[in-house]
């Protein structure tokens, strides 16, 4: 390893050998000699061949030799030889195969360089590299895996299938690679598959937890097809055959859904009976009554090998069923992809595979009558999460919950969930219901995706527990530690820390478990990637697996709906008395808590009202739709300053109820400008004003105080005027000039037109949508994640030296009692260790 280079992982390379030294000879002699990698351990496992197999194996310099008292097969001895091996990488190759110089290189640096890839699929050519042996998966809707374009010419195959790196459902077991801990998290190979299907059952089970099979063109092997189960067996004898009709309905069994298997299973096995009769040419009429009476004859009838293979594979499924189902029951729980995102990697799920006339004839009739084309294709289950108050009245966890959900149904099966007891929704095109903690159990196992927001994940503990399998999106549009900072300012100095202590407490559990998140602004986004770091959620796994961070965290503002609005009843001039058609209208167009500062608004009114006579303030909702949510005093604070000031009911209006969330554009469209002020503090540094995008959605000017993420886009894109906080002098005349100075209004009106179709909910929501598509767990959260280079132990001098200049640094620090405090302590450590 040149200066400067990466290090690289010790890879195993493990050779099952039977009765076949010859081959296995010459395939260990090409992992000694001609490989280009200088960290390997070769292990050649002998299972049982007899004759002088081992004692020649034995004269192989450099192996590992692992003897199996019986033959395990190749699922099996693969296996043995795992557990035998060092490595952090394990690499399969069959004994009749022979590496490329760069086989083992390529692939290390694909695993190395993608922590989401768990193994690597080779390309694998016919021993003289002209011809096709692996260069694509396929996988039957019947369970059968194949090699597509197996046995073609290189030449006659389009560049693009062969050269281009690529997923694939499993690579072949004749020449693969796998993260070690993955392969131990998994099981290995299915040890009762013996031979064939064992590494498409392991491809799929990658597959279905999130792991990725990554084919790496660069990463080649040539292989003699067939070489070593010819030295063993002849195509005749049907054990080949029995082998691959059982194996493939065990693959599928443990594998697919419950919905997709109660229809495939059925046909699979009907269609397996027909491949039977049609390869072995049996007359399957010849006992039906029907095609005539005839003497009886109870002589046995002669059935092919080929057919028998198949009957007796169908006995042998069952006979496995009962360890098969405790399969099923644990690769069910732990999967987080659905049989419709592995439809991609299948290839041609409809591939016939064998072109038997009789048989051809019955896929088709199978293929119809169960309705096949569409089995593979259930939707996601998806499940939203909101603690907030769902009604007509929502306030805004509730809204965005909402949309949501109706930006996912369209293309899964969706339900929106509040644990909040008040829940009398608006129709809506998805389920809608409340839920206590002990009833989310249900929602949440009947879930592919679960996403949540507020304090909701302290309400499902199944979702937190190490074992849960569930992909979680945490929402983090709503920083409520910081909110809390401002709101728990009139609670004891003891509750309001413990409290803040809780929240915190809640966030941490969400950025520690979630596999993906959503932030409302860039400006949240810098200050979330923060706390995970600090919560050591950024590893080097995840960092490998996506630098950008885009895929753990993304950006997903709170939305606006994408028409325009438009009048359905009466606004805020028919509804508070004392507001005229001819006045000028500001609006409030949110909820008023602690961070926001509506006295120095009420301040401004009055200020602009002397020379104003005309100007009218409107607080849309004083109460809170959520009961959960306490009254805060600065409401009651803005009502007493505006009675003071005399501008109650004659200036300012305060709508004492929140105006239906299906209503508010009645009250937008009557007023002429929006607005928010809030004090200078943190809070305000990460906000995202909600309400505000009513605002662009209805083409308000809009007036704000600066320091939060909209004051930038109001002052950028010119959407109104942004003053400093708590200036009413300069508030009063931003208001005067967006309500009152039409040429700049119609500026501002114009420029928002624009700016809102980029909050259009369906645009805000484009990066959930995509994620939700194609759903993964983040890369440190798939299991088995381990790290694939680790530090080798310093032995002799090195040891020696780091030693020495251990008691050096001791002795500066602190003299001989540092040094013999460090040392007790390390003795102790080892004692511990030892233990």
């Amino acid at each position: 390893m040149g200066q400067g280079d990466s290090p690289l992982p010790l890879v195993s390379v493990i050779v099952v050998n039977y009765r076949g030294a010859d081959d296995t000879i010459t395939c260990l002699r090409a992992l000694s000699e001609d490989l280009d990698y200088p960290r390997l351990e070769v292990i050649c496992v002998d299972n049982a061949s007899g004759g002088d197999d081992v004692a020649r194996l034995k004269a192989v310099p450099g192996i590992k030799l692992v003897e199996s008292s019986e033959n395990l097969g190749f699922a099996g001895g693969c296996n043995l030889g795992a557990r035998h091996a060092q490595g952090s990488v394990l690499a399969f190759l069959n004994n009749d195969a022979r590496p490329d110089r760069n086989w083992v290189r390529a692939a290390v640096a694909t695993l190395t360089a993608e922590p989401t890839v768990a193994a690597v699929a080779s390309k694998v050519l016919d021993w003289d590299g002209t011809g096709t042996d692996f260069v694509d998966a396929g996988l039957t809707w019947f369970g059968m895996g194949y090699k597509r374009h197996a046995g073609s010419p290189l030449a006659d195959l389009p560049s693009g299938e062969h050269e281009a790196a690529k997923d694939v459902l499993f690579a072949t077991g004749s020449a693969m690679f796998v993260h070690a801990s993955v392969f131990t998290e998994l099981g290995g190979f299915d040890e009762r598959f013996f031979m064939f299907y064992e590494d498409v059952d392991l491809g799929w089970r990658l597959n279905l937890r999130g792991w990725r099979v990554r084919y790496v063109p660069e990463s080649l092997a040539y292989h003699r097809h067939h070489a070593t189960m010819s030295e063993v067996d002849a195509p005749d004898t049907g054990r080949e055959t029995f082998l691959l009709e059982r194996n493939a309905l065990a693959a599928l069994y443990k594998n697919v859904s419950d919905e997709t298997l109660a229809k495939v299973l059925p046909a699979a096995l009907a269609l397996a009976v027909r491949r039977a009769t049609a390869r072995g040419e049996l007359d399957a009429t010849q006992l039906d009554l029907a095609k005539g009476v005839k003497p009886v004859d109870t002589t046995p009838v002669e059935v092919p090998r080929t057919t028998l293979a198949g009957v007796l594979a169908i006995d042998q499924f069952v006979e496995l069923l009962p360890s098969l189902a405790e399969s099923r029951k644990a690769e069910q729980a732990a999967r987080v992809r659905t049989d419709a995102d592995l439809i991609p990697l299948l290839r041609k799920a409809l591939e016939p595979a064998y072109p038997l006339p009789r048989y051809l004839a019955a896929h088709e009739i199978l293929v119809e009558a169960f309705g096949i084309e569409s089995v593979f294709g259930q939707r996601r289950r998806i499940l939203v999460l909101t603690g907030d108050a769902i009604t007509e009245r929502m306030a805004g966890p509730a809204i965005r919950a909402w949309n949501i959900a109706s930006a996912l149904a369209p293309e899964h099966d969706v339900r929106l969930v509040t644990v909040n007891p008040v829940a009398a929704p608006p129709p809506a095109p998805f389920p809608v219901s409340a839920a206590r903690k002990r009833d989310l159990t249900e929602p949440v196992e009947w879930a592919d995706v679960v996403i949540l927001q507020g304090h909701v994940l302290e309400m499902a503990p199944a979702l937190k527990a190490e074992h849960s399998h569930k992909i979680v999106v945490c929402d983090l549009y709503d920083p409520m530690h910081l909110e809390l900072l401002e709101q728990g300012k009139s609670a004891p100095d003891d509750k309001r820390a413990a409290d803040l202590v809780g929240v915190t407490r809640v966030l941490d559990a969400q950025l520690e478990r979630g596999d993906f998140f959503l932030c409302a602004s860039e400006r949240q986004r810098h200050f979330w990637l923060g706390h995970l770091a600090a919560l050591g959620r950024l590893t080097p796994r995840l960092y490998d697996a996506d630098p950008t961070t885009q895929s753990l965290l993304a950006v997903v503002p709170f939305g606006l709906p994408a028409e325009p609005p438009v009048r359905t009843g009466p606004g805020l001039r028919a509804t508070l008395d004392g507001i005229a058609e001819t006045d000028h209208v500001v609006l409030w167009a949110g909820g008023v808590y602690s961070w926001f500062d509506p006295l120095t608004l009420v301040g401004a009114i009055d200020r602009l009202r002397q020379r104003r006579p005309d100007v009218r303030l409107v607080f849309l909702g004083m109460k809170h739709p959520n009961p959960e949510v306490a009254e805060m005093d600065i409401g009651a604070r803005t009502m007493r300053l505006a009675d003071r000031l005399g501008l109650t009911g004659k200036h300012v209006f305060f709508n004492e109820h929140w105006v239906p969330y299906g209503e508010r554009q009645n009250w937008l469209l009557d007023a002429d400008c929006g607005v928010t002020t809030h004090f200078e503090h943190v809070e305000t540094t990460f906000a995202f004003r909600t309400r505000v995008l009513d605002y662009l959605w209805a083409g308000l000017p809009i007036v704000t105080t600066d320091g939060d993420a909209f004051a930038d886009l109001v002052r950028d894109e010119k959407l109104g005027v942004v003053v400093p906080a708590e200036d009413a002098d300069a508030l009063a005349d931003a208001l005067e000039r967006a309500m009152y100075d039409e040429e700049f209004a119609a500026a501002c009106k114009e420029r928002i037109a624009a700016v809102a179709r980029r909050y259009a909910w369906p645009e805000a929501l484009k990066p959930l949508v995509e994620f939700c598509r194609n759903p993964r767990p983040a890369a440190d959260r798939l299991p088995g994640s381990a790290d694939l280079v680790v530090s080798a132990p310093l032995r002799g001098t090195e040891a020696l030296r780091r030693d020495l200049a251990l008691v050096r640094e001791y002795l500066a620090d602190g003299g001989p009692k540092e040094l013999a405090r460090r040392a007790a302590g390390r003795l102790k450590k080892l004692a511990r260790s030892r233990g």
